[in-house]
């Protein structure tokens, strides 16, 4: 699929707030617990529990989210397709972060285990 300038707008202007009920159902949903949905989300920004929650209160956008994000180093090892979208192919540095994001988190849902999802090397 073909990302385009709108696709990209969306994503920097949608809050995490609006999204992060969704990602905690998914995992629930497939046996996997919140703690968990947490331990990938600080693997890839750097945020603890008390920082991610702030966020979520503070209703950030994506864009915010990921500009205070410390990314992880190793996230260039998260590849594949998620949504429809190739993250390799993802020019836009903002939309192939929140696609990482999403890449762990469907990672987490499917069952991978967590040394698998956490990119080592």
């Amino acid at each position: 699929m073909k990302i385009t300038p709108e696709h990209n707008e969306r994503m920097a202007k949608m809050t995490f707030a609006s999204v992060y009920p969704h990602y905690v159902t998914k995992v629930e949903g497939k046996g996997r617990t919140k703690e968990e949905l947490h331990e990938v989300i600080t693997w890839l920004t750097g945020f603890d529990d008390k920082k991610l929650q702030e966020l979520i209160e503070e209703k950030v956008t994506f864009e915010t989210f990921f500009n205070r994000a410390n990314l992880n180093p190793l996230a260039n090892l998260i590849k594949g397709v998620i949504c429809g979208y190739r993250i390799e192919e993802i020019d836009n540095p903002l939309t192939k972060q929140v696609r990482y994001l999403d890449k762990l988190v469907d990672e987490l849902a499917k069952g991978k285990k967590m040394e698998k999802i956490l990119r080592t090397s």
